[in-house]
């Protein structure tokens, strides 16, 4: 997927169709899908599976399910339901149906989504790993030739430095996961110099002194830049910033979720911007929508899940 065309020739979520027409290329992933009990939800796991990006196991009230599959035309045909009574229970089993190994994705449905994390961050029954969770949003911005990931803009409020490593870190693994290539990585803050007063652009500073010495890996860090400076080269310019990043960032990396939940909600409402969002730092994706999610947006969110599934599976060893 080349991601080096101009804005001018872009269409409109160009971007996204690359990424579902990937997926779409491979075997669909069995999903957990934890309480798809609202019209929303449960319309984003039929319609990806009809799609082929995902193949998807309903967990929750078998016939609240029913109910709403019926009540708005949706076709369960033979989908699999896992009836469980609430959504709790369904989190539960959804988490389990991934650590034993009977589905590969996990969807968040109609719970929120500090119930289900709840659940996958629990040391003996969840999908911890040794990286912390964070979010990602993958975002589709008409006009701007590339796709931006801003992270984590939903999940980490107030994230330390070792946090942030691990943000950044799980961000890159996506983009090389997509199949994108090596990142462009900006630590974003208010200024693009160090200064004392403003404790994000020490932050960035030793962050990317992090990646000089192989803490983080896989892609090209600097930090701190503003927004500007970050995605528009002729703001880089005129600060007379020489990087490789400035100016072409494709990673986002914002200081806390106040600022990356507005820059988002900022790009999507007044760009038009669609936003993909993926949790990563689990034993594998989860899938996270809302209910204001185009459908579009929804089919994104599943075919980054599945791209970096097969990506992750393709590297364990048999057996594993």
């Amino acid at each position: 997927m080349n991601e080096n065309s101009t804005a001018s020739t872009l269409r409109r979520h160009e971007k996204y169709d690359r990424l579902i027409a990937a997926a779409k290329s491979l075997q669909p992933i069995a999903t957990a899908v934890a309480h798809p009990c609202d019209e929303t939800s449960l319309r984003g796991a039929v319609e990806a599976g009809e799609a082929g990006l995902i193949k998807p196991i309903l967990v929750g009230p078998k016939d609240k399910i029913a109910a709403v599959a019926k009540q708005y035309s949706l076709n369960l045909g033979n989908i699999e339901i896992v009836d469980v009574p609430h959504s709790q229970a369904a989190a539960e089993k959804a988490v389990e149906l991934v650590r034993t190994g009977k589905a590969d994705l996990l969807m968040k449905g109609s719970l929120h989504t500090d119930e289900l994390l709840s659940e996958v961050m629990k040391r003996e029954t969840g999908l911890r790993t040794g990286r912390r969770v964070s979010h990602v949003f993958v975002m589709d911005v008409p006009g701007h030739a590339q796709t931006l990931f801003i992270t984590d803009a939903a999940v980490n409020i107030a994230p330390d430095l070792i946090s942030k490593r691990d943000i950044i870190q799980n961000a890159i693994d996506l983009y090389a996961g997509l199949g994108l290539g090596i990142p462009k990585v900006a630590i974003l803050s208010a200024v693009e110099t160090v200064t004392p007063t403003i404790p994000s652009t020490i932050e960035a500073a030793a962050l990317c002194k992090m990646a000089d010495r192989g803490q983080i890996t896989g892609g090209e860090l600097d930090g701190p830049l503003a927004f500007d400076n970050a995605i528009s080269p002729e703001a880089a310019r005129i600060k007379g910033i020489k990087s490789p990043v400035a100016g072409q960032a494709q990673i986002l990396v914002v200081p806390d979720l106040e600022a990356g939940n507005m820059l988002a909600k900022n790009l999507t409402f007044l760009s038009h911007a669609d936003a993909a969002g993926i949790v990563l730092g689990a034993r594998v994706p989860i899938i996270l929508t809302s209910r204001a999610d185009h459908v579009r947006t929804r089919m994104a969110s599943c075919a980054v899940a599945a791209l970096l599934r097969h990506s992750q599976m393709a590297k364990q060893p048999i057996g594993a």
